[in-house]
């Protein structure tokens, strides 16, 4: 062999021994896609007017008040007795893809905020004021004085940090989507080309290409919600086995804290017993009359406050009382009417298919989670579900929002 082709042969060997190590880091990434398009071999961001343009990407933006979460396989449903004799949320397994989820509970400063920005630019939501506007009278009673709530509960100081109330479903579906277009305005402003900076102070829609804005804010779904609040992941033992189930956010089988100062007290703010919302006087127990600070009580294993007491909370889906058999293993959730009607076997009032009974079920009917500072313990477990038509509100459901998780874990 001449010395030209053994040094050929050198080479080749060569090159492939640093193919061959570097191949894992040298694999594309969505922060680091390489030159080319490895479909076509044609280059990014050439020189060519016509060349397809590739951002700059570093993962996306900070989340503001959100955590991560992990998803993972759990077990949906109620692991409590079926006290309400309801029996629309048997057990069963499915998987929740990653997702982030806020860590408290939308706070009356959050609402003002919005509110006080809905008044001066009604056009970024395309909501009025009026339409905003939380239901303060659902503090009255007739036969309980509970009037200052009525008026000083949303917007007096000392509440700044307590969980908003009076909201229906809908109004925390329009907060959501406000609060995609402020944050992804200012990130646009920020962080953005100064054509998208421009846009965004022109109301334009920035393409979710760039990489500088977030996907949409929006209601955790039932499934997503259940599976943040139970945070299994503090309870992982070897080969995918958890050391026990949980009933609560919290591990134990009781609603006390069992250890440290703290023995003893509470770990949600929720009602005790039959007129008892907080314990006696001098050493009241979680602390609150009604609500509390959305971060009173110890966080979950991620992170989050809240996720059994203080307010309940809405969620996206529907109620069907067959949910649980009818929903997928996968991101399961209930968005409209699908597999309604005869053919199903279902009688709901709504599609006039009524036989000896007249169904309270519609599409309005909403479902919401969580117990609240007026409710039993029955209500602190995870699994427990209970629905309200989206258009109402009371004094006991507020809401937290979430978003996906766009890309890799």
């Amino acid at each position: 062999m001449s010395k030209r082709n053994l040094l050929k042969l050198a080479s080749a060997l060569l090159a492939a021994l640093v193919v061959t190590g570097c191949a894992k880091s040298s694999k594309p990434t969505a922060e680091n896609p390489g030159g080319y398009d490895t479909a076509t071999g044609l280059e990014y961001n050439g020189k060519d007017d016509n060349s397809f343009a590739v951002r700059e990407y570093n993962g996306m933006p900070e989340v503001p008040n959100m955590r991560y979460i992990e998803g993972g396989r759990f077990v949906l449903g109620s692991y409590e007795e079926d006290l309400m004799k309801s029996r629309d949320n048997l057990e069963r397994t499915v998987s929740v893809a990653s997702f982030w989820m806020d860590e408290t509970e939308v706070s009356n400063i959050n609402w003002l905020a919005y509110l006080h920005y809905v008044s001066t630019d009604s056009s970024v939501s395309g909501i009025s004021y009026e339409e905003a506007l939380p239901d303060t009278t659902v503090w009255a009673e007739q036969l309980a004085f509970n009037d200052q709530y009525v008026d000083h509960y949303l917007r007096y100081p000392g509440f700044r940090q307590h969980p908003v109330v009076g909201v229906t479903w809908t109004q925390a579906q329009n907060y959501c989507a406000w609060r995609t277009s402020v944050v992804n305005k200012n990130l646009a402003v920020s962080d953005g080309t100064d054509e998208e900076a421009e846009a965004a102070e022109n109301g334009e829609p920035i393409p979710l290409e760039s990489g500088v804005v977030l996907p949409a804010f929006r209601l955790p779904t039932e499934a997503e919600w259940d599976y943040a609040a139970q945070a299994l992941i503090g309870l992982q033992d070897i080969d995918e086995n958890y050391s026990e189930r949980r009933i609560y956010p919290w591990s134990g089988h009781s609603v006390r804290n069992p250890y440290g100062d703290h023995m003893g007290d509470m770990m949600a703010n929720f009602k005790r017993g039959r007129g008892d919302y907080a314990g006696i006087g001098g050493k009241l127990n979680d602390g609150a009359m009604v609500t509390s600070s959305v971060y009173d009580n110890p966080p979950n294993d991620f992170g989050l406050y809240n996720m059994a007491g203080n307010v309940s909370e809405w969620v996206e889906d529907i109620y069907r009382p067959l949910s649980y058999a009818d929903m997928d293993d996968l991101n399961p959730v209930r968005k409209n009417d699908y597999l309604d009607g005869p053919e199903q076997g279902y009688n709901y009032q709504s599609y006039g298919y009524v036989r000896q009974y007249e169904s309270f079920i519609s599409n309005s009917i909403r479902v919401y989670k969580g117990g609240s500072w007026k409710d039993v313990a029955y209500w602190m477990a995870a699994g427990t579900r209970r629905f309200l038509d989206q258009d109402s509100a009371t004094a006991t459901i507020g809401f937290r929002c979430a978003m996906i998780n766009p890309g890799e874990n």
